[in-house]
């Protein structure tokens, strides 16, 4: 038996809550991971699992190894990494989830310059606007934008993203320029909603100028619950839309959205690099978190 192998299904089956889920973020078949499993318990001499039909619980003995297991990993990982040839070369598969703006507009064009320093780390990408099942889903972090209400999760800010509002030439055409923020909540204008998972509606428009809050739900004639549609529907004049504004600065340089209230602010979004608190911190996930916020400071020394 490779009692590391064996630790490590056993805290991905205990972190998942299933065999198939521990296998499938292990690249590995589930008869693997409950050999393993089984072996570590039969070395031990203890139960470490309760196992029915519908689910997998971790036992009094099988916590406490746990606990054990989840620190002896990040020890390895630390003695492993601890070398300067290793330190120059972090390497293995890490997986990530991230909004699919932030990826089609940053990180993926980066990410020639990450590896061109980490040429051994395989990334895989998860690119979506949906709330994550991290541990679950066996995700080593997600970048998000938004304050997060998940507890169980270690938060690292890495950046803010400025935001304006936006419309389309021909929206504007259609339906006239609006001087004041208030006009978007007049029958003449609709916005551009977008629906957050985690709450399951679109949020008001919130600009301030000069110590002045105006808050402006606005009319939806359409509401999209992901950012690249979302910047689709304002490019093809479905209303007045919010936009983090690396997401509006290629089309405004085309002449396909036109900044509006520009002497108005909208309050930048925190960004976050997200990871289970008992999750060790390995090598390549310390490098990306850090190329990440790197990464976000230059884009907002290039914004402002």
């Amino acid at each position: 038996m490779d009692r590391f192998n064996a630790m490590q299904a056993f805290v991905r089956v205990v972190e998942t809550g299933s065999f198939t889920k521990a296998a499938d973020t292990l690249h590995m078949n589930k008869t693997s991971v409950t050999q393993l499993v089984q072996q570590l318990e039969a070395h031990l001499r203890v139960k470490l699992l309760n196992r029915t039909t519908r689910k997998v619980n971790v036992t009094a003995d099988g916590a406490a190894y746990y606990e054990r297991a989840v620190k002896l990993l990040a020890d390895m990982d630390d003695a492993e990494t601890g070398l300067p040839s290793a330190i120059a070369v972090p390497r293995g598969r890490l997986r990530v989830d991230v909004p699919s703006p932030l990826a089609r507009f940053i990180l993926i064009p980066a990410l020639p310059s990450f590896y061109a320093q980490y040429p051994d780390i395989q990334l895989d990408l998860g690119v979506s606007d949906r709330v994550v099942d991290i541990v679950g889903e066996g995700v080593d972090c997600v970048v998000r934008g938004g304050e997060l209400a998940d507890l169980s999760l270690v938060a690292r800010r890495v950046g803010s993203l400025p935001f304006g509002l936006y419309a389309s030439p021909g929206y504007l055409e259609q339906f006239g320029t609006p001087l004041h923020p208030n006009e978007l909540a007049g029958p003449h204008h609709c916005v551009v909603g977008f629906t957050w998972e985690r709450i399951g509606k679109a949020l008001p428009y919130v600009l301030k100028q000069n110590g002045e809050s105006i808050t402006v739900q606005g009319r939806n004639r359409i509401s999209v619950d992901d950012g690249n549609a979302h910047l689709a529907a304002g490019m093809a004049g479905l209303g007045v839309l919010s936009l983090p504004v690396y997401m509006a600065n290629e089309a405004v340089a085309r002449n396909e959205l036109i900044p509006l209230f520009e002497e108005w602010q909208l309050d930048p979004m925190p960004l976050y690099v997200a990871f289970p608190q008992n999750r060790y911190i390995s090598a390549k996930l310390r490098v990306f978190i850090d190329w990440v916020s790197d990464l976000m400071n230059s884009a907002e020394n290039d914004s402002n």
